[in-house]
């Protein structure tokens, strides 16, 4: 060992120990480990080769082969998300694979849909299918407000009117015979009768017809025929602001099937129900046959106008939750999806706030069968047709 030393320091090598151990080894331990530690190197490069590529990948087949507009692909009717450039089978359900074309760029003025493409169907297709389009219009606009009624029987109010009656008589005389104090008196009499009219439902315009000369009130105890009935509508706090007096009122009976009764609305009670959160509607409806009678149940329907505006037919708009859609006629059996914002629902008909111009044309029937082709187009692009990706 001494000698090894010696000879080692004469002829200027390392005098690192690790040095001189392996020189000291077997020379195929040395060639063992110069393979394992190559093999070692190998399976990395190869791992890492294993990530790196397909990412490469993937990313030149997403840019370099974009379907153009027009071309023919082919894919699942179930799963729209398997899209090939050849005919075959779904590798998911077995399904054969469909030819679908790749939708063309949108030529409507409005913003495309994300997840949406435009739909071309052709004249005679949107016929078959039973595509139907009609215009965006401006029209008057009403609000059905649907309200359970009942024919008015109240003694409590017929006995409250008589009682403002006489007060009224007790003024006059008063005044006719110039005391002050009986004046004074029957003013606060005649005072305290109207407010409990009013917290009883009647507007001011009511009393003031209920209490004139002449004026009977018996119907609110019976019918007679050919004298107007008084009927009492209870509306939910949410719809009150639509509710006008004057408003014209459609009812009908479960005991008159097929029959309208129409009234109109006379008196909004200033008092809210705490347990139904409900306003009785005081409504005058004729009664020339006399067969409607105290008590009876009536289905009311109040009409509420809602002005003149941009609207279009109800069945057009497609809620998904977060937005509203149209389908808008850009050609001859071209449909293009467009957003849009509505307003309150009217009867049959939905208030355009954006996204449409009078006149344009609009599907209101087959709108479902559009839509679902719309989005199996919009799936086979990548979902980016008709609208900008996010």
């Amino acid at each position: 060992m001494n000698n090894t030393l010696r000879t080692c320091r004469h002829s200027g090598e390392s005098r690192n120990p690790e040095a001189l151990v392996s020189t000291s080894l077997d020379p195929g331990l040395r060639h063992a480990g110069v393979t394992a530690r190559r093999g070692l190197l190998f399976a990395f490069c190869m791992l890492l080769l294993a990530f790196v590529l397909p990412a490469c990948k993937k990313h030149t087949t997403e840019h370099a082969n974009t379907p153009s507009a027009g071309k023919t692909l082919y894919q699942c009717p179930m799963h729209p998300q398997i899209v090939s450039d050849k005919p075959g089978d779904c590798p998911i359900c077995q399904m054969k694979l469909v030819p679908v074309q790749v939708p063309v760029r949108s030529t409507s003025e409005g913003p495309g849909v994300p997840g949406q493409a435009s739909v071309q169907v052709g004249a005679g297709g949107a016929r078959r299918i039973g595509v139907q389009v009609s215009a965006a219009e401006v029209r008057d606009l009403f609000s059905a407000v649907r309200a359970s009624a009942r024919v008015a029987y109240d003694p409590g109010l017929y006995n409250a009117i008589l009682e403002h009656k006489e007060a009224l008589s007790n003024l006059g005389k008063s005044r006719e015979a110039g005391q002050a104090d009986w004046i004074s008196q029957a003013e606060s009499t005649v005072k305290a009768s109207t407010l409990r009219l009013r917290q009883m439902g009647l507007s001011d315009s009511k009393i003031r017809e209920a209490t004139r000369p002449g004026y009977n009130a018996e119907n609110l105890l019976l019918s007679e025929k050919g004298r107007a009935v008084w009927v009492y509508a209870q509306v939910y706090e949410h719809e009150l602001p639509l509710v006008k007096e004057g408003q014209l009122v459609e009812m009908a009976s479960p005991a008159f099937p097929g029959r309208l009764f129409r009234g109109k609305v006379e008196s909004v009670s200033p008092v809210l129900n705490p347990e139904t959160r409900s306003t009785q509607v005081l409504v005058v409806v004729p009664n020339p046959e006399g067969i409607l009678k105290p008590e009876m149940y009536l289905d009311a329907k109040i009409l509420a106008p809602l002005g003149r505006q941009l609207a279009v037919p109800g069945e057009a708009v497609m809620d998904t939750g977060t937005r509203q859609i149209v389908f808008v006629e850009a050609a001859p059996g071209q449909f293009d999806p467009r957003e849009v914002r509505v307003g309150q629902a009217a009867e049959g008909y939905r208030p355009v706030i954006s996204g449409l111009k009078e006149g344009e044309k609009i599907v209101t029937s087959g709108n479902f069968l559009i839509d679902s082709e719309s989005k199996l187009k919009a799936a086979a692009s990548g979902g980016t047709a008709g609208g900008h990706s996010h």
